[in-house]
């Protein structure tokens, strides 16, 4: 932006107009009145000195009062020409300055009430610096909108999870009173599983919360990447197998040192493995992928599952998005896996991301991790 289009320097340029103004009108005005007063004021003085030579100190006298009425006027004229001048830049600095000033200030007000769709328009005159104040304004209006919006959709979605397996143990409630179901082991076995669903999904919640706000401590140190992939692996074989899936590491050339929080990180690998195992049918492949690719290592779940839809991939780590609504509850998912794992991601320095080719094309994800 060229320095005269700043807004610094088009205060300093009216305050210098207004003062060079008052000068030139000052100067002029001296000139022009004393000019025009002169042969008016002095001459009689100097015809009556001259008549007079003995009243020279009266004259003299006359003609120093005559000076400084002159003077006097002639600054009295100047000042009102300043008063002019500054009057007018006042208003172009109002127009150009202030007058946005005060929609954004009044516009904030509205904001802090509540009224997230707010915005602020300002004339092209205003000048670029008025102009990007305007548009970060607008900019970060919006981004609260978005904010509220999220917020009364979660909000949403937490009273819709919550009313599901609470739905559920009114209705085993219910036939127990209405003698529809027996008083045995089977019955409150389905109740129990509907309380610890309840339970994971609270607890979900409160996790989710307290990573977002910071609320959790990290303990940061090397973790062997292929160490932690064998342990998880190992640890989810025996749900492979059930299912019939082939559960595959691929292998890697040397060991893979990263900076990173080893119980968080399992949490994450447990998340993206179980949920390659959850959403691929039996007889599919999951492969577990460690690689090291600028200064991060990047381990990689593959599946050859049911795939995701190209829409829904920007939605994936959303709060209890779910691709198939049907899938997820049946498995017994809360929708926020993901969404904490990205964030345990991001807190050790890395990404996670998602791909894939579409339905039943499986997909890969990747999380990547400093290195040590």
């Amino acid at each position: 932006m060229p320095w005269y289009k700043r807004l610094r320097w088009r205060l300093i340029g009216s305050q210098f107009l207004v003062a060079l103004v008052g000068v030139s009108i000052m100067m002029l005005a001296t000139r022009v009145i004393i000019i025009n007063m002169a042969p008016v004021v002095i001459r009689p003085l100097l015809e009556t000195l001259i008549q007079n030579p003995g009243n020279l100190l009266q004259t003299e006298a006359d003609l120093i009062i005559a000076f400084r009425n002159a003077v006097l006027f002639s600054v009295l004229f100047a000042a009102l020409g300043a008063i002019v001048a500054g009057v007018f830049s006042s208003v172009l600095l109002w127009g150009t300055i202030i007058n946005p000033l005060r929609q954004v200030a009044d516009s904030s007000q509205r904001i802090a009430d509540g009224r997230f769709d707010e915005r602020v328009t300002v004339p092209e005159s205003s000048g670029v610096a008025m102009a990007q104040l305007v548009t970060s304004f607008n900019q970060m209006t919006a981004t609260l909108e978005e904010v509220e919006q999220q917020r009364v959709a979660l909000l949403g979605n937490i009273a819709h999870e919550l009313r599901t397996p609470l739905t559920g143990l009114k209705g085993y409630l219910e036939g127990l009173l209405d003698g529809l179901f027996p008083a045995n082991e089977e019955t409150f076995a389905w109740m129990t599983q509907e309380v610890d669903r309840l339970g994971r999904l609270v607890d979900d919640i409160q996790y989710l919360s307290r990573i977002e706000s910071g609320q959790f401590k990290l303990d940061f140190q090397k973790v062997d990447v292929g160490q932690l992939v064998q342990r998880v692996t190992a640890q989810l074989g025996f749900q492979a197998q059930s299912k019939q899936i082939d559960l595959q590491v691929l292998p890697f050339r040397q060991p893979v040192l990263a900076l990173a929080d080893a119980d968080r990180a399992a949490q994450i690998l447990i998340n993206l493995v179980g949920n390659a195992i959850r959403y691929t049918p039996e007889g599919g492949t999951v492969r577990v992928r460690v690689t090291v690719a600028d200064n991060f290592a990047e381990i990689c779940v593959e599946d050859d599952g049911i795939g995701i839809p190209a829409e829904a991939l920007p939605l994936l780590f959303e709060r209890f998005y779910r691709v198939d609504q049907s899938r997820s509850r049946t498995s017994g998912g809360t929708g926020i896996g993901l969404t904490i794992s990205r964030h345990l991601v991001w807190a050790m320095g890395g990404e996670l991301t998602a791909v894939s080719d579409g339905p039943n094309q499986g997909s890969c994800f990747t999380f990547t991790l400093p290195l040590a």
